[in-house]
């Protein structure tokens, strides 16, 4: 009873840390808000009116014949008010009736209207773009804002950093589920040492007739062990997953039937967790199915056997790959996308390779009907999730 206590309390601990961490994770996440910028641009145009002396909104379809439009803008002095805009030759701008730009060709163009506004006294706190040309409307459709960096009043060289206006993309989310990741190896390999030692150890990776007796191999979700260790790799691949896809882009199908938010790491991270974890056991279905078809029952129980046993190895080093994307994903982006991507096919493949290896063993794969299960079973599958997760953009 004694020896019994202390494992008890361990495991309690080790429970609640992680419930705490989880919703740690999802408070951390909705803390951080991007800046707001200040100096923007809108759509609200306006025609002067001679008759009434008068500016009046723009309506693209009645104010045809107009050749200058106009818009009340606010300048502050906290930021720069830069504007991107196509411009035909002879384009004009001018704040309060005072020439500041003229286009000398056609062309792309980034101008910083707070520049502009010094020395020009403002009415009632706002100024008065207006776009010109003396032959022809001017396109105010391109105007549009340029978001770069946005600037302190504090001087530079008091200023410890520059701030940028980005979207915001919380690692914070990485960091918490890889110490739950830690957290659930830590439980099992104190809890289910035999079980740990089983699957993971390197030594004992050859001896088939030893990994066949493992309890998380012979029934995943018949035991606590095993619902774990799968829930353990599906939370690894899945912070791979979504680490690829978040600087990337989102898998276009899996968006079309389950919309996941872009700015819910959290949910994107749980989303893609349980969507491996249903997979994995969704599998085994798939194979006993496959297999009454194909009438090849017998392999079935090995084949799964060392597909989850493979999966489960090599998804010890998933946490590694992440350290890597938290370390190194500012500096070089596309080299740890790289590295991701490889890790993550690598996974898949030799866990197909080992499966062919092992199952022939017991039957030749050159045997054509064989050959033809394995292919249905794990070849189109495998080249089906390379194609949403890896080759997806």
């Amino acid at each position: 009873m004694s020896g019994y206590l202390p494992k008890y309390k361990k495991t309690v601990f080790a429970l609640i840390l992680s419930v705490l961490l989880l919703w740690c994770c999802k408070a951390a996440q909705a803390q951080p808000l991007p800046l707001e910028q200040k100096n923007t641009i809108t759509k609200n145009w306006l025609v002067y009116q001679s008759e009434s002396a008068e500016l009046l909104p723009y309506i693209s379809k009645v104010h045809s014949g107009y050749n200058a439009l106009h818009q009340w803008v606010a300048i502050t002095d906290v930021q720069p008010f830069l504007v991107d805009f196509t411009a035909p030759k002879d384009l004009c701008l001018l704040l309060n009736n005072k020439l500041i730009f003229k286009a000398d060709s056609t062309a792309v163009y980034t101008l910083d209207l707070k520049k502009y506004s010094e020395g020009i006294k403002p009415v009632k706190g706002n100024y008065l773009l207006t776009v010109w040309h003396p032959d022809q409307q001017p396109d105010v459709a391109s105007f549009k804002n340029h978001i770069t960096e946005i600037y302190d009043i504090t001087p530079q060289s008091k200023r410890p950093f520059a701030v940028k206006f980005r979207e915001y993309v919380n690692q914070n989310a990485f960091i918490l589920f890889i110490l739950l990741i830690g957290l659930i190896y830590g439980w099992l390999r104190s809890n289910f040492p035999a079980d740990f030692a089983g699957i993971f150890n390197l030594g004992t990776l050859h001896d088939r007739a030893g990994s066949m007796q493992q309890a998380p191999l012979i029934k995943p979700i018949g035991s606590w062990s095993g619902v774990l260790f799968i829930l353990a790799f599906s939370l690894s691949i899945a912070l791979v997953i979504a680490a690829i896809h978040t600087n990337v882009q989102h898998v276009r199908l899996f968006n079309r039937l389950f919309p996941v938010s872009e700015a819910d790491l959290t949910t994107k991270i749980i989303f893609y967790t349980f969507l491996v974890f249903g997979f994995i056991l969704f599998k085994y279905l798939f194979l006993k199915v496959m297999g009454f078809i194909f009438g090849l029952e017998q392999v079935v129980d090995l084949q799964y056997r060392e597909f989850l046993r493979s999966i489960l190895f090599l998804g010890m080093f998933l946490p590694v790959v992440m350290l890597l994307y938290l370390a190194l994903n500012a500096a070089m982006p596309q080299t740890i996308l790289l590295i991701s991507n490889l890790a993550v096919s690598l996974l898949l493949v030799l866990a197909i390779l080992r499966v062919f290896f092992v199952v022939n063993t017991k039957a030749p794969i050159l045997n054509l009907h064989l050959f033809s299960y394995l292919c249905a079973t794990e070849v189109i599958p495998l080249a089906i999730m390379l194609k949403l997760i890896v080759f997806n953009f």
